[in-house]
């Protein structure tokens, strides 16, 4: 849900930005909208999950969602779509961090790779029908019928969780002091992959934007520029299946994985940085949908192999919260830079900065009862 809600406006917003009068800068602040609310809220939806369970942090997320939509029926109004962004990302800040608690809680220590390779493939396909069902609902009926749309999906996933899926009963809890939250937040085991979220979610978030933006400059309308969004997300949906079980069968190793993800969504985004023409649109796209795709399920199988499970929420709400930082923060770097020279600048600036998040290394894998294992360089 929130892949599908997320994208189907941010690649709508980027196809229709000249016909609401935004400029890339206000393109920019738009798209990091929805991060803006997730990045203070992540962590404290994830703590509240190991407190209460998953299940009903999931449920009433997504019912906030559904109402918190509802400005968006004014959406040609710039202000009000930034209200719906807001009130969607808040909303998502209770079920995403959740979910992922949810699937590292059924993972156990086993197959971590292998199931969050499912999962993240099938966020992506809310990347590949959202932009698509976007675009041809903002045709249709302008971004309130969009929003309306929204709003029922977000009704529906709730029922759906509420009938269909286990209740995860919260694990007792040690009690941890501020130094314990430090000292665990500043380990490598913690940094580097939440590093790599970051910067493969920055290199997404922007390319969402403005990759259909890019397009209609080009002439190739908005149907065609949400089309580059589709094919950055299938190829990021056949990838993550395949990272995930070579990474469980041991034929991959986290931190060279995490580091060849980086550096290939990097060079996607120098591609549009350099040449920015038509072709070359939808190879950067397949470039930055298979980079991400290397790297995001092995950064959350990182995690999830490592981290206690009575504590799994906490962490990967702030896990998210590193990764919001960058879904936030992509689009904001691109859209400053290129109001200040021009659009390539601020591509590049992002590639460079997503190559760099590949150089820190992980050291020596600690699994979650704090025993040594395999090396993750």
């Amino acid at each position: 849900m929130t892949a599908f809600g997320a994208h189907s406006i941010a690649a709508g917003m980027g196809a229709q930005s000249e016909n609401i009068g935004l400029t890339l800068l206000g393109l920019g602040v738009l798209l990091a909208a929805y991060d803006i609310s997730e990045v203070f809220l992540k962590p404290v939806f994830g703590a509240l999950s190991d407190r209460i369970g998953t299940k009903p942090v999931i449920v009433a997320g997504l019912l906030a969602f559904a109402v918190l939509s509802l400005p968006g029926l004014w959406g040609r109004d710039p202000l009000m779509l930034g209200i719906a962004r807001l009130g969607q990302g808040a909303a998502a800040s209770a079920f995403s961090p959740a979910a992922s608690a949810m699937v590292a809680r059924l993972a156990a220590g086993r197959n971590a790779g292998s199931r969050f390779g499912k999962y993240g493939s099938w966020k992506s396909l809310g990347y590949v029908i959202g932009p698509m069902l976007g675009a041809g609902l903002i045709f249709a009926g302008g971004f309130a019928l969009l929003f309306a749309t929204l709003s029922a999906l977000a009704i529906a996933a709730a029922l759906w969780v509420l009938l269909g899926v286990p209740h995860l009963a919260p694990l007792p809890r040690q009690r941890y002091t501020v130094v314990d939250l430090f000292r665990q937040v500043t380990e490598r085991r913690f940094l580097v992959p939440t590093l790599v979220l970051a910067a493969s979610m920055a290199a997404m978030g922007a390319a969402i934007g403005f990759l259909p933006a890019l397009a209609t400059r080009h002439g190739l309308g908005p149907v065609a520029g949400t089309a580059t969004v589709s094919v950055l997300a299938i190829a990021s949906l056949l990838t993550q299946p395949q990272v995930g079980r070579m990474r469980d069968q041991g034929r991959l190793s986290d931190g060279r994985g995490m580091a060849s993800g980086l550096l290939l969504t990097a060079a996607g985004v120098a591609v549009i940085a350099v040449a920015p023409g038509p072709v070359a649109l939808f190879i950067s796209a397949a470039a930055i949908g298979t980079g991400v795709g290397i790297a995001t399920p092995l950064g959350f199988a990182h995690l999830a192999d490592t981290t206690p499970p009575e504590r799994m929420g906490r962490t990967m709400g702030s896990a998210e919260l590193g990764r919001e930082l960058g879904d936030a923060g992509g689009p904001l770097l691109v859209g400053g830079v290129a109001a200040a020279s021009a659009l390539p600048f601020g591509l590049g600036a992002l590639a460079v900065l997503v190559a760099a998040a590949s150089l820190p290394r992980l050291g020596t894998r600690r699994t979650a009862d704090g025993k040594p294992g395999p090396s993750g360089a």
